[in-house]
């Protein structure tokens, strides 16, 4: 089955910005894949949902040949799928832990890409956007290893942009920032707890359901991935909302200073004593 229609493969749509992005990019006229890696029946969905593990490469390899084998191209790959941790000190998860965290969110869309340029290689274009986080160029005190792999997802869009750019393929990153979705309430606890920390990561969680309960709807984040996939000519970064749109201008000509006792300010950690050998910690 050949058609005209570009074709989009969109993971993590089962839920939150996964959805809405593939909801959005089927309205604009793409023949839509989503994935997840479990399929639930879900009813009067403009879209196709596959089962696609973003950590296995048999997954990957396989639902991507399966919507070759039905279009005989991929127009537009959108790297959704990942997980998060709940507020927790660094060093309170285990190494194999941090590299779960990695393998998902940074190593599957590696995983993904690497499945899908070879095909826009031989087809002479396509777009890959890659969702990332105001936390990519931002720090994330009681979330470094998430910041890390967001971080990371920066580096790698922006490089691999410069590489494929001569083949027609454009590579994008969306930052948004805090976002209603189910994100925040199926985070992984951390699996080496610290007591040291309680007191500190509890408070960065408050002030962190704060802000989510405040946060952009899922279909400001699908906007701005609308926007890279039809850019004619597309940006590396695309921020997704008002208080990503400041953030990425206070980092950029921001006092660093300024930022740094922001940060601070608005997870409330200065609330918190910092610790000295031998005492416990206090509230001030």
């Amino acid at each position: 089955m050949n058609t005209k229609q570009p074709v989009a493969l969109v993971t993590g749509a089962s839920s939150g910005i996964g959805l809405a992005t593939a909801k959005l990019l089927s309205d604009a006229g793409y023949q839509v894949y989503g994935t997840s890696r479990r399929i639930s029946a879900v009813d009067n969905l403009p879209f196709t949902m596959l089962q696609l593990d973003v950590t296995s490469d048999e997954s990957v390899e396989a639902a991507v040949n399966a919507v070759l084998r039905l279009h005989g191209r991929i127009d537009l790959l959108v790297n959704n799928a990942g997980f998060g941790v709940a507020p927790a000190g660094a060093e309170e998860s285990s190494m194999a832990q941090a590299s779960a965290i990695f393998e998902t969110n940074f190593f599957g869309l590696v995983r993904m890409t690497r499945a899908v340029l070879p095909h826009m290689r031989r087809q002479g274009g396509g777009r890959i956007i890659n969702i990332g986080s105001v936390l990519g160029f931002l720090p994330a005190p009681f979330a470094a290893l998430y910041a890390a792999t967001k971080h990371a997802v920066e580096g790698y869009s922006e490089s691999l942009d410069h590489e494929v750019r001569s083949k027609g393929i454009r590579v994008s990153v969306v930052e948004p920032a805090y976002t209603k979705t189910h994100f925040d309430a199926n985070l992984l606890a951390a699996d080496m707890p610290i007591a040291e920390y309680r007191a500190a990561s509890a408070q960065v969680e408050q002030a962190l359901r704060r802000a989510f309960s405040k946060g952009d709807d899922p279909s400001v984040v699908a906007n701005a991935v609308l926007k890279a996939a039809t850019a004619a000519r597309p940006k590396v970064r695309y921020v997704a909302g008002r208080v990503a749109r400041v953030l990425r201008v206070l980092r950029r000509f921001g006092p660093a200073g300024l930022i740094d006792s922001g940060i601070r300010r608005d997870l409330d950690l200065d609330r918190i004593a910092t610790p000295l050998a031998g005492v416990p910690v206090t509230r001030n």
